[in-house]
């Protein structure tokens, strides 16, 4: 777990940082959080959460004028017998100021972003609404014309208002992950100044600045421990529940709490570099990302505007003919305001929001819709074994000894030639020394003995510790009580460690990469969900087996050169599965490329980040049936969403138009702004259920 923190920083380095809409409430890139936005913002739904409050400010300033108009309506005073003063001229005064302000937001979102782009949407459906009302009403107060429209005006612009403002408060929940990751950071940290501390915001941090982190406290920037130790939160991060021990050497990253002990840390990244910005940077990306059913619904979105326009002129040369110009002008209207795609325009990405927020705080990165899609049609993983499987380093798994010696001088002997190594052996035998809590002599004149071990003076002994070509070199032998044990860990496709005091073998390691806990959960869970399991490695096909046997791997690919691993997911391909492939060196990019979808594990490299289309923030490989849970979860809505989306407005439109008019059911603008409004509200709370949907571990390998 300790190169998980470290390594997230890279998950975001290589990629193009993006300021699209989903990381900000003003769309405009104006900081302007209050919702007092440009209201000529996009019309993208995928990015009005900053908008919300505007709309509720538009609704209830109208509201407020709307009321009078409609009381002062002659409509309205004909159906409850009173005759107010003024009735002339308080709706038109009242209409109009309703018309140019609180029809601003749409009359300007449409001609900015639909009519100068060439692609007219709701926004130029509604303004065209709006404005043909208006045009007819003040028409008539003028007594150029005979249709009074201007409380149904006032009341459509209200209506439409407050779906906007429902539907604003939706979308900006679903992006409301990016701004919590940007709350995790504190606003301040403690920097070490001399023999001093002082306070400076998090943004005057640089690298090699060194902060304190006091019990209960956030991590300002990512770091390194240089003294202290704690229990730190990285659930936020990596999507872990538990905390985990944090010491001296070891990486923290900005936005996790130490829980119970004080950090001395020393800034290795801030601001863009961090792991929490390349988080964020991840979720936008993957917001703005189109799959392959939101090209769809676009595309769908697009024609309804044009099936709109036409049924309503369609609507309007019908009424036209039958004498009834009035009645066609106000059916006409509901057409255009019920045909809204609201609805099917915020079906797909309000999903996609939402799935992506959810998963980045359970620790799933989706850094491509499409791959996020996909992830449900997988019906083969091929894992890459080390650091995904196994835990990625070795450590010691059995001892044998000559006689007169013990376990323990063996290991105090052998971990003082290795204290000074940084090879990933001799940091297992100085680590299994610790556990046994031997105590180490110190050890002089050590020298490496490069492919073979190191040798070392301990005691006034002169020690070697290697493998089979040391005891070569060195011209000894293995003797019986040490040859029959390691013979057998080499058959098994074990690694095998001599110690060699003087000139006589004393004893042997076995070292082996131990298989993760969570890893047989992983290839069961997927094993009943029909998915087959296949393992890939550069190792020996003795170890490689000797893994698959133990979790009930089907096939192996062993021995596998770097450059071959692709080929591997070419092999299953060629055999008609949509493979997935999880990997985290740089060896597995072109695998991770090639494959259906690409899921790198967080403590991998830049270069396996950047070739995924998923990234795993912790080395849990059960991540990945919580990606393929999720991508399910998220196709239903998805087609929940159409389905509700497109079935609305195949029934709305014709009952608009006035198909039903000769039994007595109508649908004047106001009742059609409603069923917009609540049509594209149905949608956006069916989203919502997704959050319900848990990618916890424990839960998804069930």
């Amino acid at each position: 777990m300790q190169h998980d923190a470290e390594q997230h920083a890279h998950a975001g380095h290589a990629m193009p940082d993006h300021e699209g809409h989903a990381g900000h409430a003003d769309h405009t890139g104006h900081a302007d959080h209050t919702g007092h936005a440009d209201h000529t913002d996009h019309a993208d739904h995928t990015g009005h959460g900053g908008h919300a409050e505007m709309f509720r400010r538009y609704f209830w300033w109208d509201l407020m004028l709307a009321v009078p108009v409609i009381a002062f309506s002659t409509t309205v005073e004909g159906w409850f017998g009173y005759d107010l003063p003024l009735s002339g001229w308080i709706p038109p005064i009242l209409g109009t100021v309703i018309f140019v302000w609180g029809g601003r937001p749409f009359l300007t979102m449409a001609w900015r972003d639909e009519i100068t782009a060439r692609s007219p949407g709701m926004m130029t459906l509604i303004s065209l609404a709006i404005t043909v009302a208006f045009c007819a009403s003040l028409a008539t107060t003028f007594g150029v014309a005979d249709l009074d429209f201007w409380w149904e005006l006032a009341a459509l612009i209200v209506v439409m208002l407050l779906g906007h403002w429902q539907e604003m408060k939706a979308v900006g929940q679903a992006q409301g992950a990016l701004q919590a990751l940007a709350q995790l950071l504190p606003d301040d940290a403690e920097r070490v100044v001399g023999e001093l501390t002082e306070r400076v915001p998090v943004s005057d941090l640089a690298e090699g600045d060194t902060v304190i982190v006091r019990p209960g406290g956030r991590v300002p920037a990512d770091g390194r421990i240089v003294s202290g130790e704690a229990a730190v939160d990285e659930s936020m991060v990596t999507g872990e529940s538990e905390p985990v021990r944090r010491g001296e050497g070891a990486r923290v990253v900005a936005g996790t709490v130490a829980t119970d002990g004080s950090l001395r840390i020393e800034v290795t990244a801030v601001g863009e570099a961090t792991a929490l910005a390349g988080i964020q940077r991840m979720v936008s990306q993957a917001q703005e990302s189109r799959s392959g059913t939101r090209r769809l619904a676009d595309r769908a979105a697009a024609w309804l505007f044009y099936v709109a326009l036409a049924a309503a002129l369609l609507t309007f040369v019908v009424h036209l003919v039958m004498g009834d110009p009035g009645g066609g002008l106000v059916s006409a209207i509901s057409v255009l305001v019920v045909a809204c795609p609201h609805a099917l325009g915020l079906a797909i990405p309000l999903v996609v929001a939402i799935s992506t927020s959810t998963a980045a705080r359970q620790g799933i990165l989706i850094k491509d819709a499409g791959a996020l899609e996909s992830m449900r049609l997988i019906d083969a993983v091929l894992f890459d074994k080390t650091g995904t499987l196994t835990q990625g380093a070795p450590r010691v798994t059995g001892m044998t000894v000559i006689d007169g010696w013990d376990e323990a001088r063996l290991l105090a002997v052998a971990a003082a030639a290795e204290s000074e190594s940084e090879h990933p052996v001799g940091r297992a035998v100085m680590a299994a020394a610790d556990e046994a809590d031997v105590r180490v002599p110190r050890a002089s004149q050590v020298s490496t003995l490069p492919g073979r071990g190191v040798t070392a003076t301990v005691d006034g002994d002169r020690v070697a510790v290697g493998g089979p070509a040391l005891l070569e070199e060195l011209g000894v032998f293995e003797p019986q009580a040490v040859a029959v044990p390691t013979a057998e860990w080499r058959q098994a496709g074990a690694s095998v460690l001599y110690v060699v005091v003087g000139q006589a073998v004393v004893g042997a390691f076995t070292t082996a990469d131990p298989i993760r806990d969570e890893s047989r959960a992983t290839v069961d869970a997927l094993h009943r969900g029909g998915v087959s399991v296949a393992l890939i490695t550069g190792d020996s096909r003795a170890v490689a087996e000797s893994v698959a046997g133990e979790l009930g791997i089907e096939e192996v690919f062993a021995e596998v050169l770097p450059e071959d691993k692709d080929q591997a997911v070419g092999d299953l391909q060629a055999k008609g599965h949509r493979v997935a492939m999880v990997g985290d060196g740089v060896n597995d990019a072109p695998a991770l490329a090639r494959a259906d979808v690409g899921v790198a594990i967080g403590a991998g490299t830049d270069v396996a980040m950047e070739a995924a289309g998923l990234v795993l923030a912790s080395s849990d490989p059960r991540g990945v049936l919580g990606a393929i849970a999720l991508s399910r979860a998220t196709y239903r809505k998805m087609r929940q969403n159409l389905a509700w989306a497109t079935g609305y407005n195949v029934v709305a439109i014709p009952v608009a138009a006035g198909v039903l008019a000769p039994i007595g059911v109508t649908m004047p603008p106001a009742i059609a702004a409603v069923a917009m409004s609540l049509s594209t509200i149905i949608v956006a709370a069916n989203a919502q259920l997704l959050r319900r949907v848990s990618l916890a571990p424990e839960d998804v390998a069930r």
